[in-house]
């Protein structure tokens, strides 16, 4: 890699990191904010549907919108636009009603899915045109993106729950607007040259893909993000919190605690794991047909974990401490397989790609992520309504087989 795109490298992914820290954190004060105040699972939910919407639609205009200004604009627009959310959030009224509040989080919310989408897109794509060829640097630098996000992110979950238990909902959303602020300053003045300007002729119809590979990729990323958020966006953390608390303000503030710093430790180890990929799958030295082989393999290899805790959640019948124990172990070797699948999905999506179509391929691609993300969000508050956190971990396991249904359709 040049010096220059080097230097565009570690700028795309200071900005990718700053956003990501702060989604972490805004995700954990909303859900166990409104979950103090009384929110019932659906209603929470609820919180984050527009948000995955709005990821859909983003997702599917993004590539285009890069493709036609450039990377940069996309990157500067999602770091804007999430500084913008926070200061709308701020000014949320505890006086409000419930559905008012739902409302108006929604909204902000959506606007905050845009923003995400936005860089995520801008930053994954920097990589295929910046990665240097050959000799597997493309799996290991897009590796070490998306682990070292997710390792951020998992640090934002903490974050937003201590700040919640220590400052208060307002103080920590203004907080975090006015750090992420300068950070979009300092990357406006200091983001050096090195990604594409973009190019007038792009047209929004060439968003949809014609490459098998990368339509059945995007089916099976859509069914392995689902059986994430299935159980991870309302049924664990509300499980947990239940659990924990004893309804005070000390138990509240323990929960609080407590959930965030589990939820960031599974988002720790889930970026660690995905950093480390591609030497534990020795990509080095591998085809790419056999990096095929493994994303079949590893997605079967995942669908026994949600089979396995939904039969010792509906045995126990209620809660237990080894019913605990076995749940946080469970769901951290889920997120270390998980870990293996993402790092060999976002490889192919930029391996399946040309240079041409990257951020047009890219966006289509993450338009399944966020479709997938809707549809466990959704679920994940309908089945722990509904059938408890049996129910959610139940249904991540069908969604882990859809996803291996898409993988074995996979050709080199």
């Amino acid at each position: 890699m040049s010096e220059r795109g080097l230097a565009a490298y570690i700028a795309v992914t200071a900005a990718y990191w700053a956003f990501m820290l702060s989604d972490g954190a805004l995700r954990m004060l909303v859900l166990l904010h409104f979950h103090e105040l009384g929110f019932s699972p659906v209603q929470l939910a609820y919180l984050f549907v527009l948000y995955e919407i709005a990821g859909v639609v983003t997702n599917l205009s993004a590539g285009w919108i890069a493709a036609r200004f450039g990377l940069t604009s996309t990157l500067y627009a999602g770091l804007g636009l999430q500084v913008a959310a926070l200061l709308a959030l701020a000014m949320l009224d505890p006086a409000w009603g419930v559905g008012l509040s739902v409302v108006y989080v929604m909204a902000v919310q959506g606007a905050s899915g845009v923003a995400k989408d936005l860089a995520k897109m801008s930053a994954k794509s920097a990589v295929k045109l910046l990665a240097p060829k050959g000799d597997g640097g493309l799996f290991r630098w897009v590796a070490l993106l998306t682990g070292s996000k997710n390792a951020v992110k998992g640090l934002g979950f903490l974050l937003g729950a201590a700040l919640l238990a220590l400052a208060g909902f307002k103080a920590a959303v203004l907080g975090m607007a006015a750090v992420l602020a300068a950070i979009l300053i300092a990357v406006l003045m200091r983001m050096p040259s090195g990604l594409p300007a973009g190019r007038k002729d792009a047209k929004f119809r060439e968003v949809l893909s014609n490459n098998r590979n990368i339509n059945w990729l995007s089916f099976a990323r859509l069914f392995l993000f689902g059986a994430r958020d299935v159980w991870f966006v309302v049924g664990i953390p509300v499980y947990f919190a239940a659990v924990i608390s004893d309804g005070s303000p000390e138990g509240n503030r323990l929960a609080f605690f407590t959930v965030g710093s589990f939820m960031a430790l599974w988002i720790i180890l889930y970026g660690a794991v995905q950093a480390a990929a591609p030497r534990l799958l020795r990509a080095r030295t591998r085809p790419e047909a056999e990096i095929i082989a493994e994303a079949r393999h590893w997605v079967v290899a995942l669908g026994f974990v949600p089979s396995v805790l939904a039969a010792l959640v509906w045995w126990a019948g209620a809660p237990a401490p080894w019913l605990t124990v076995a749940l946080i172990v469970g769901l951290l070797v889920f997120g270390a397989i998980f870990a293996v699948n993402s790092s060999l999905h976002s490889y192919l999506i930029l391996a399946f790609t040309q240079e041409d179509r990257v951020t047009l391929d890219v966006g289509f691609y993450y338009m399944a992520n966020a479709a997938g993300r809707l549809v466990g969000t959704v679920l994940s508050g309908l089945s722990y309504q509904f059938g408890g956190l049996a129910m959610c971990l139940a249904t991540a396991a069908v969604m882990v087989a859809l996803s291996a249904l898409g993988a074995a359709r996979l050709r080199a």
